[in-house]
């Protein structure tokens, strides 16, 4: 008999008490592999960041966004003004005493007339309206807190703000929640209040209407939900989609938004400018031509890691542009900056100084001050600092990396450091072959490389068996993706992942890329989670990720699975069969996991033996994802989940995959 539940009520039932057991000792005939295989890339591409995983609803608030990255419509992005019963005015954009030199644009309303005699039932003033990223997604009964910094001029006003369902032209807004602020300071002061709807809304708008004739400034406007992930200000369901993949580290801010937009080095994505206070970061226009607000920023990032449990992965740049930078993508000839020697000492620093302020004793490190100020006081133990991200490895990229690689070991040699194998990381490929070279001859610890390919490339090669295992250099696997989003392209990354999993002991981190992507703001497909305003779309991958993050461990035991039909002995079928296996003992847990992958269209049977492994519990989790080979999650249909159950511990025994389909064993011991 068997008992069926669902794949997450199983998860958080075998997490529990298992930080109580002593560490077990493997049985003979293991490899010891990497526990810290499968992790994620976040880079704000796809408005991953502002109006995804950070929570701010409020879009364009600081007023900061160029002119090239306007709406064309009100008189800045995502804001239009608004003056019910015909009051006058008008709007004007300031930078002169802004709120601070990193953000200094903000609006001067002018307000000449309330017409209160012409009062649309107790709508009235003259304001701004924000409707956020496509409109904002409210929950009736639950709490958003409203900022906005604003400076008075001349007599103190009263400032309306309300939360609205617009009704169109001529029409009353329908009223969710609203507040009166009074402002009178002279000089810029925060105001803050707390609105709760009184029903949910998927296409609310925020008013601020300015109830008394004069002037006003207004900067740094914003709408919070207060139910946050673990209350750092992430959307609680991206952040818990993350979190239930039990990533081990978290690599970030990217990807190309590392080297800035292509548009010079002024634009290069810098950490210091997204720290301190929000109103003090700098925003920027990324590689992907949309605006970042840098609310999310590295602060943020780490602090997400130490919720998630994950080992922060920092990316900087090392003084050379992005390979598709200056309009080419082209793999032959690219257009390269390179930033001159002589200024290479800055960049020196910006590793340094991060160094300082994630891991510094704040009383000795104005850098960690400036983080414990921040309130975080204790260090955020980062381990891994990457340099450099997939650039064209040019003899002016091998001098600048080295000149970073070789004073940052000298001042922190406890630090991992990632370097990087270029763009399309093959055998072949002159970037990946300069890029082993010169990672080889400085004696890098990880080496980073990256590909998309069709599926048919997950599903035959096995590239990292022939890795030569004597290179002190081992490989991270920080970008890959099969090239469309179907169940067989998950499965053929699941059965790669079989063979990276295989080779554990060359291969110690890997993450799927891109992450995330907004419904109506795609800049590259596919992705591991699809989202709009109101939920996340989990792929068919993603269930694949999750499975292998569920699955750590320390040891991989290569001949436990035969399948039926192979000749006798052979364990691993051959590259082009489209099948694998994988057994992963993890001592920490005392948990063994066995992975079976059938990406054909044919059902196979495989033989597994577990009897070297001593004390298994009476029951074990099995969990299946499978359906048909074109099957895929996408927002107006998710045919596909895993399905757990709970079955009898056995030994020695048979099990037939069904075709197109994962199955995962695992057993406590």
């Amino acid at each position: 008999m068997t008992k069926r539940t669902t794949l997450t009520a199983l998860l958080a039932a075998a997490t529990l008490g298992l930080s109580a057991q002593k560490p077990m000792v493997a049985p003979a005939g293991g490899k010891a592999i990497s526990d810290e295989l499968i992790g994620i890339f976040f880079e704000d591409i796809s408005s991953s960041a502002d109006g995804g995983l950070y929570a701010e609803l409020v879009q364009n608030g600081s007023f900061e966004y160029t002119p090239t990255e306007r709406d064309g419509w009100g008189p800045a992005t995502a804001w239009k003004i608004i003056r019910p019963g015909h009051s006058l005015g008008n709007l004007e954009i300031c930078k002169t005493d802004g709120l601070h030199p990193n953000n200094p644009t903000y609006m001067r309303l002018h307000v000449e007339r309330v017409r209160e005699y012409y009062d649309y039932r107790g709508w009235k003033g003259y304001g701004l309206e924000n409707t956020g990223f496509d409109g904002i997604s409210v929950k009736g009964g639950q709490s958003y807190g409203f900022s906005a910094f604003m400076r008075n001029i001349g007599a103190a006003k009263q400032v309306r703000v309300a939360l609205v369902v617009p009704q169109g032209w001529g029409k009353d807004p329908k009223l969710l929640a609203e507040t009166t602020i009074d402002v009178s300071a002279a000089d810029w002061q925060q105001y803050e209040a707390s609105l709760t709807p009184s029903e949910s809304a998927a296409n609310a708008a925020l008013q601020m209407l300015v109830l008394n004739t004069g002037d006003i400034d207004v900067d740094v406007v914003s709408l919070m939900p207060a139910d946050t992930y673990k209350g750092h200000g992430l959307r609680r369901d991206l952040a818990e989609a993350l979190a239930d993949l039990k990533p081990k580290f978290m690599r970030f801010p990217g990807g190309c938004v590392v080297h800035g937009g292509g548009d010079g080095f002024w634009n290069t994505y810098r950490w210091k400018n997204t720290i301190g206070p929000r109103h003090q970061r700098k925003p920027l226009k990324n590689t992907w031509g949309y605006h970042q607000s840098m609310g999310l920023g590295y602060y943020e990032y780490f602090q997400m890691c130490e919720d998630m449990g994950m080992e922060p992965l920092p990316i900087l740049p090392c003084g050379v542009s992005c390979q598709g930078a200056n309009g080419g993508w082209s793999m032959k000839e690219q257009a390269q900056d390179v930033l001159p020697m002589s200024e290479m000492d800055e960049w020196v620093s910006e590793a340094l100084d991060l160094i300082e302020w994630a891991n510094g004793d704040p009383a000795t490190s104005k850098w960690a001050k400036m983080r414990a100020d921040a309130g975080h006081p204790a260090p955020f133990g980062l381990k891994y600092l990457g340099l450099g991200n997939e650039e064209r490895i040019s003899p002016e990229f091998e001098e600048r990396f080295a000149y970073i690689y070789e004073r940052v070991t000298k001042a922190h040699p406890e630090i991992v450091i990632v370097g990087t194998a270029g763009p399309g990381s093959h055998k072949g490929n002159p970037d990946y072959e300069n890029g082993w070279r010169c990672a080889e001859r400085l004696g890098v610890p990880i080496l980073d490389e990256h590909y998309y390919e069709p599926r048919e490339y997950f599903l035959k090669s096995r590239q990292y068996d022939s890795y030569p295992r004597d290179r002190k250099t081992k490989v991270y696997l920080g970008e890959y993706a099969s090239k469309d989003k179907k169940l067989i392209d998950a499965l053929a990354e699941g059965l790669y992942l079989l063979h990276v999993e295989r080779n554990g002991d060359v291969v110690c981190m890997t993450s799927y890329a891109p992450l995330f992507a907004r419904k109506g703001a795609t800049n590259w497909n596919p992705d591991l989670i699809y989202f709009d305003n109101e939920r996340p779309y989990l792929t068919c991958s993603y269930y694949v990720q999750q499975l292998f993050g569920l699955s750590s461990g320390q040891y991989y035991y290569g001949d436990c699975v035969r399948f039926e039909g192979d000749a006798a002995g052979v364990c691993q079928p051959v590259a082009d069969s489209h099948y694998g296996q994988s057994v992963v003992l993890n001592t920490k847990t005392r948990r063994l996991f066995v992975k079976l992958c059938n990406a054909s269209g044919e059902a196979k049977t495989a033989d597994i033996d577990l009897s070297r492994f001593k004390g298994m519990k009476k029951e074990a989790t099995k969990t299946v994802l499978s359906g048909q080979r074109d099957d895929e999650n996408n927002y107006e249909a998710q045919p596909i989940a895993p399905r757990s159950e709970t079955v009898k511990s056995q030994k020695r025994f048979k099990l037939q995959l069904e075709p197109y389909s994962f199955v995962m064993l695992e057993y406590a011991l």
